[in-house]
């Protein structure tokens, strides 16, 4: 960050003074520290817009004052690197992930829930839900006859976020008009419902729905191993550093022949990566024990 600051004089935020790169760097390192989110210098306006409200709504006046009441109060730094986090999907985003889903994963997982073991997928860092109910819509096809299948057997979806908003919103599965337009006509039939002005997911999907707050590099509280875990466009907020350590942990939670869907601009790297072949655009399976 260069020397010049960030004005915060604005009638309109009702903040006086300036974000001064100092505070900008603690604000950065707290983030850093809390989520292993990387905010380059460049997010300067960035972090001003998200917390200038924070501030004022705290009565505070200044981000001195501010990060002196965040260094004090454990909740409200919580709530401040929530608010520095970005959270954008929408349904069917980057759909060459579930067109391979269906085409080369699915009969597996149909074969292994019918054969009485568990299927278990997630969605890390799944902002407000759309991914992990996309992917319970390929799954379960078109018709109540064709979910049959994952719906008498062990087959659950997790859905994880940092944010507690968003995390509710997938509990709830309310969407707009604008939001459920991507979803194919034959899906939106069969788990779409109307919902006042709104479109709610049918609820025999959401109960397959785990909805959890996970911070991706705090202890994670999952046993069982996952099929499939997609956490996508979220490894392009971390640092290299912080990419390997979460790719290894994902090798350690996927089983033998389980499934890694990551963003179109993100890669594997560290040593986790060597565990993985890659087998579709951004799309990888984790190699067997004897492979």
């Amino acid at each position: 960050m260069t020397s010049s600051s960030v004005s915060m004089a604005d009638a309109a935020t009702g903040i006086e003074g300036r974000l001064e790169p100092r505070e900008f760097k603690r604000i950065a390192a707290i983030v850093q520290e809390d989520a292993r989110i990387d905010l380059p210098p460049s997010k300067a306006t960035l972090v001003f817009s998200r917390l200038s409200r924070r501030v004022r709504d705290h009565g505070l006046s200044t981000f001195v004052e501010y990060l002196q009441f965040v260094e004090q109060d454990p909740q409200e730094r919580a709530a401040m690197v929530v608010a520095l986090t970005t959270n954008h999907t929408h349904f069917f985003r980057e759909n060459h992930h579930f067109d391979h889903f269906r085409e080369h994963v699915l009969g597996e997982l149909q074969k292994q829930a019918q054969a009485g073991q568990p299927v278990r997928l997630w969605s890390a860092g799944c902002s407000s839900g759309e991914e992990v109910y996309s992917l319970a819509m390929c799954m379960l096809g078109t018709s109540r006859p064709m979910a049959r299948w994952a719906f008498d057997n062990d087959v659950k979806f997790l859905a994880t976020d940092l944010s507690p908003k968003v995390v509710a919103a997938v509990r709830k599965g309310v969407y707009s008009e604008f939001t459920v337009k991507p979803i194919p006509d034959a899906y939106r039939r069969e788990w779409v419902r109307p919902e006042g002005e709104d479109y709610a997911i049918v609820e025999d999907v959401r109960r397959l729905v785990t909805a959890r707050e996970l911070n991706l590099f705090a202890t994670w509280p999952m046993r069982q191993q996952y099929d499939v875990i997609f956490c996508r466009n979220v490894m392009i907020y971390f640092d290299d550093q912080a990419k390997s350590e979460l790719i290894d942990r994902f090798a350690q939670l996927l089983r033998p022949g389980g499934y890694l869907y990551i963003g179109h601009s993100e890669r594997l790297i560290g040593p986790g990566a060597g565990g993985f072949t890659c087998c579709g655009q951004t799309i990888y399976r984790k190699e067997s024990a004897s492979s």
